[in-house]
């Protein structure tokens, strides 16, 4: 059987002097790996199409739920993000987060539409990659299933306190007279009015909206560390890319 779909290149691994086996995040059947014979000869007609973060249209041969690339048409190329290491990093770290929460064998038009506009607004320099990377962590993690409750405080349900706190293992959030009740090694998260309306923000915005919201970089730089905990607590997974990108951004 034949599938055509659009799909973005996640990761190339070689397998053998001139073959490859990607790991795509496809529109129509979410997260798949897909081999390429013949993906890295020089001349090959498939060669750019393949790359990693390639965007392209892809006809795929399906045997036993085993696919094979028969063709691929590139859409698009982000050329900006592959000549900035600093943006490249974190789009590496985008890959390796989709392919771990994206689904399998399922359509995935929204995870690709998130990863796709992200990675434009990085190739196009539109928002820096402080600011990128906390919308995309926290809006994938809510689709995949891992939606914070941050609607009011969990205790007494009060929208908004002078204290606030955020709940990475119990994904809420509680007000600072409920949070001195909890025991002293629970887990909890400072958390400001500018930078809890934020993340509401990305939770609860339309698609088109998501990236629509402003604040300072001191504000920035805590949302991202917010995220990037949450995503630690709640897949207790470390990812390499990551650490990767921190270690240019030091650099």
């Amino acid at each position: 059987m034949h599938i055509t779909t659009d799909a973005i290149v996640l990761r190339e691994q070689s397998v053998d002097e001139f073959d490859s086996v990607l790991t795509l995040l496809t529109r129509d059947c979410g997260i798949i790996s897909a081999y390429a014979r013949g993906a890295r000869k020089p001349r090959g007609t498939m060669r750019v199409s393949v790359e990693l973060l390639s965007y392209s249209c892809f006809v795929l041969f399906c045997n036993k739920d085993k696919y094979t690339v028969d063709k691929a048409d590139l859409n698009h190329v982000f050329m900006g993000v592959r000549a900035d290491v600093e943006r490249l990093s974190l789009a590496a770290y985008f890959c390796q987060l989709a392919a771990e929460l994206a689904p399998r064998e399922e359509e995935a038009q929204d995870y690709l539409r998130l990863l796709l506009n992200s990675l434009y607004l990085l190739d196009q320099n539109k928002r820096t990659c402080t600011f990128i990377k906390p919308v995309f962590e926290l809006r994938l993690m809510a689709m995949a299933g891992y939606m914070p409750d941050l609607v009011a405080c969990a205790g007494c349900g009060c929208y908004e306190a002078g204290q606030m706190f955020f709940m990475p293992l119990s994904s809420g959030i509680l007000c600072g007279s409920c949070a001195a009740n909890l025991p002293d090694n629970e887990r909890r998260i400072p958390v400001s009015i500018g930078v809890l309306a934020a993340m509401r923000h990305i939770l609860y915005a339309e698609q088109e909206k998501l990236f629509q919201f402003s604040l300072p970089q001191p504000a920035l730089e805590r949302l991202g560390e917010i995220t990037q905990q949450y995503i630690m607590v709640q897949l207790d997974k470390r990812f390499d890319t990551l650490d990767f990108y921190f270690s240019i951004r030091k650099s």
